[in-house]
């Protein structure tokens, strides 16, 4: 494996470029990019945005999460969040609503030990950490990061150590009537 302590993103690139034994147009094919924008990523004259880098990770068959935390659009606690949801994700063993079931229970622990809900979670972020939204809520950064599909999820909000049922509807014995 590839040493990561290499100086920059252009300079990682380069070398995984190598490692994969492409010549810089044959990535730039690869990864729907042009030679001269390749070229200067490499060289550390152009950021390119979080979906070229997925493009060239796609091509390079490297993680893209590890290419979002070299070019600082994300960190390493986020990269590690987000691999461990797309292991999840990727898993052809279990049904959508497992996984969705899983990634709920994951982000319930993470809460329970201080960490705030990723990106991807589907949990607002900030000082509510408990009001979910579901797996599809969230910001266009989030989508774009996302290289696995999110699974399907019910609407309503879960509480992680009961089983997701829609809750009965109650039926009160008589109707009250208003006070004026």
């Amino acid at each position: 494996m590839a040493s990561l302590n290499v100086g920059n993103l252009g300079e990682y690139l380069r070398e995984q470029r190598r490692n994969a034994q492409l010549s810089l147009r044959q990535l730039a094919d690869a990864a729907g990019v042009s030679n001269p924008y390749l070229s200067q990523i490499e060289r550390g004259l152009r950021k390119p945005s979080a979906e070229v880098l997925q493009q060239v990770a796609k091509a390079l068959r490297i993680s893209a999460e590890t290419l979002y935390v070299r070019a600082g659009i994300l960190d390493e606690r986020e990269r590690e969040e987000l691999e461990t949801r797309a292991v999840i994700l990727a898993d052809p063993s279990i049904s959508e609503r497992q996984k969705s079931v899983l990634l709920q229970i994951y982000d319930s622990f993470r809460r329970e030990n201080g960490f705030e809900p990723g990106p991807e979670s589907g949990v607002a972020a900030g000082p509510e950490t408990g009001d979910e939204s579901g797996p599809d809520a969230g910001d266009d950064t989030a989508s774009k990061l996302s290289k696995a599909s999110k699974p399907s999820a019910p609407s309503t909000p879960s509480t992680p150590s009961k089983p997701l049922k829609a809750p009965k509807p109650s039926t009160p014995s008589t109707p009250e009537k208003p006070s004026h």
